[in-house]
């Protein structure tokens, strides 16, 4: 029993390569967790510019953590690319990101950490969860609304954030930076992500008219 309560609890977090998801692995282990990075490969690298997995394995094995490269292309062409062409053709503006932590970030990672046995999973995502007196969660705003991601989260289920965790809602930008830092890990000044990761160009029209052809051999 003594073995048994002393077992270190399991957690798999979602590392995209960034500051922000590098730091709250580092803050979870610290915690006492059993922590399992994962970066969720969710397009073609030609297509998205970049390989999330290269940062982020060099970050696992510098806070000493396994970490497991996962394809979830087919998610994600589904849920979110799919969605996105769709919206646009029918008049109305998505928003990926909102889809995508829904369907795949969240939906997609807890079926894999399901898998490996973990019970929770975490992101680096600058926002709070509570629960209420009721039971029920909510989501709360960052410690600073200078960089506070609420508004990407609003359509996360009771269970979704009942087995999540985010570490750095506690913390400003400054503050992260400052511990990856503290710690030296590589990814500590690396620029943050603004641009949609599937159309890093900007020109939401030419992968809209690219899809379709592919889709159905017409032009638009």
């Amino acid at each position: 029993f003594e073995e048994e309560s002393m077992k270190k609890e399991k957690i798999v977090i979602g590392m995209s390569g960034g500051v922000d998801s590098s730091a709250a692995a580092y803050l979870l282990k610290e915690e006492g967790y059993d922590v399992t990075g994962v970066t969720m490969i969710t397009c073609d690298e030609a297509q998205c510019g970049q390989d999330p997995s290269k940062d982020a394995k060099k970050v696992a094995d510098e806070i000493g953590i396994p970490h497991y490269t996962v394809d979830f292309r087919n998610q994600f062409k589904s849920n979110v690319m799919d969605y996105f062409c769709r919206e646009y053709l029918e008049g109305r503006t998505p928003n990926p990101c909102v889809v995508c932590n829904r369907f795949v970030k969240w939906e997609a990672l807890l079926g894999w950490a399901k898998e490996i046995g973990a019970d929770l999973i975490a992101t680096g995502h600058y926002a709070r969860i509570e629960q209420l007196p009721n039971g029920r969660y909510a989501l709360r705003r960052s410690a600073t609304q200078a960089k506070d991601q609420t508004y990407a989260l609003y359509n996360l289920t009771q269970e979704q954030l009942e087995r999540t965790l985010m570490p750095v809602g506690a913390y400003s930008k400054d503050e992260i930076r400052a511990i990856a830092e503290r710690i030296g890990l590589l990814v500590a000044d690396k620029p943050d992500s603004q641009d949609i990761c599937f159309v890093p160009d900007g020109d939401y029209a030419s992968f809209i008219e690219e899809t379709v052809k592919k889709q159905t051999g017409q032009e638009l």
